[in-house]
């Protein structure tokens, strides 16, 4: 069955940095588009980044474009999201997705 499991959130200062991963199995990672949402404390999920299955197109949220990198290891089955001047509302949970199918998340808290 489908596994995305994600890593690399933490506690960061605003205009710090993070990358996040997500490791896939259980399909041909290779053959899929990806996505990275968010979910802040007591918000719906807002889409964040999107990537195609080659990784040749990416696509970002007005609120990250600039600051947030999408990118994948297709021989790691690794979805990635390097994240850079990190604000005060980038604060929430990170799933990585496919298909409306989502990992546990990683927590992604900044402050000072």
């Amino acid at each position: 069955q489908v596994q995305l499991v994600e890593s690399g959130g933490g506690l960061v200062q605003p205009g710090g940095s993070l990358t996040l991963s997500c490791v896939a199995s259980g399909f041909t990672f290779s053959m899929y588009d990806m996505r990275w949402v968010r979910q802040a404390p007591g918000k719906g999920l807002d889409w964040v980044s999107s990537i195609s299955d080659d990784g040749t197109k990416k696509y970002y949220a007005s609120s990250v474009k600039g600051r947030f990198t999408i990118s994948r290891d297709n021989a790691k089955n690794t979805l990635y999201l390097q994240m850079n001047g990190l604000r005060s509302d980038d604060t929430a949970v990170y799933y990585c997705e496919k298909d409306n199918i989502r990992g546990q998340g990683t927590q992604v808290t900044v402050s000072s």
